[in-house]
């Protein structure tokens, strides 16, 4: 399996896909350079969709104006764990994460992302 060069950008979460049907599909930034990781989603009021962290363990949200949703995945992108965090928190950082899926709080419970489900993304 070849590993995949995330660059910062713009994409589309996809969620659920299975024989049922394609999906729920969910715009994306990603933060792939340690610049775009570092500012997150700090001084946002909100965000439209998620923001993938990439390559992350772990986050923090000191300095966050909103609680939000966090998602640690492995390096096939499938959820080890979601958890909800208000401003001003630190979170642990999970072993074998490899990136991190950050959205508004309420959102990914929305979308069904749940642990052992595996997610994709499409960049443009």
């Amino acid at each position: 399996m070849s590993r995949r060069r995330w660059r910062d950008g713009r994409g589309r979460l996809v969620v659920g896909t299975d024989a049922a049907g394609p999906g729920t599909s969910v715009p994306l930034e990603i933060a792939a350079s340690y610049r775009a990781r570092t500012k997150g989603l700090l001084g946002r009021d909100a965000i439209d969709g998620a923001m993938l962290l990439t390559p992350a363990s772990g986050v923090h949200t000191f300095g966050m104006r909103i609680p939000i949703d966090v998602a640690y995945l492995d390096r096939r992108l499938t959820v080890l764990a979601v958890r909800t965090m208000p401003p001003g928190r630190l979170g642990r950082p999970r072993l074998r994460s490899r990136h991190v899926l950050e959205a508004e709080a309420g959102t990914m419970a929305g979308w069904g992302v749940r642990a052992g489900m595996r997610v994709s993304v499409e960049t443009a």
